[in-house]
């Protein structure tokens, strides 16, 4: 019996280091997971999976435990909302973009709109979209490439670009341009803290702002 654990915990040790690496089943948990990115948040939850299942530490994809759960989630609410009254006032005009989101702009004053997207959003963009741009696959580059300033720059980049394309789809260009300017703030944010919990925040008062 002991010899039986012992041999089944040799298996799941291989199949823990092979979801870590870039072999081909390693891949594989790669392409499904940013395949999964297109029914947001389910690739977040399988990133949860992922990193459960790899024996990854929650540390490494962003998850660390605030020292103050309120403080960090005021300032996250705070600097989303700044922000995004930031881009609307003054970025997105020098962009020659409206800077009104015309996308989201219905929910304004329709109450019934707002209690069914409001939630997807704070699930989809706070908790879905940061788990897997930032977290997830910050975790990916920096095996693949590494930690240092460069390798940290051409991360933020790279996921800036990926952030901003899948925005293209629904918000047309000037939703692009707002997607990267965010992705190059909260990536660069997230390389320097690596805490995913005021990133959330943020991101999901950002998004609520965008009503407006």
């Amino acid at each position: 019996m002991t010899s039986e654990n012992t041999k089944l915990r040799t298996q799941d040790d291989r199949i823990a280091a092979r979801l870590r690496g870039f072999g081909p089943l390693g891949v594989i948990a790669v392409a499904i997971i940013v395949a999964s990115q297109l029914l947001a948040p389910l690739s977040a939850v399988l990133v949860l999976i992922w990193a459960k299942r790899s024996r990854t530490p929650w540390s490494e994809i962003g998850y660390v435990r605030p020292e103050s759960w309120l403080g960090e989630l005021v300032i996250g609410l705070i600097l989303g909302i700044a922000f995004k009254f930031l881009m609307q006032a003054i970025v997105m005009p020098l962009l020659g973009a409206d800077s009104v989101n015309q996308t989201y702009h219905y929910l304004v004053g329709n109450s019934y709109a707002s209690l069914a997207v409001v939630p997807m959003m704070i699930v989809t963009g706070g908790f879905g979209e940061e788990t897997f741009f930032r977290g997830y696959l910050f975790e990916r580059f920096g095996k693949l490439i590494g930690h240092g300033p460069g390798a940290k720059a051409l991360t933020v980049l790279i996921t800036s670009v990926v952030f901003a394309s899948l925005h293209y789809f629904d918000q047309g260009l000037p939703g692009a341009q707002q997607a990267s300017i965010t992705g190059l703030v909260f990536g660069t944010i997230f390389a320097f803290t690596r805490r995913l919990w005021p990133l959330m925040c943020a991101h999901a008062s950002f998004d609520l702002t965008a009503e407006r």
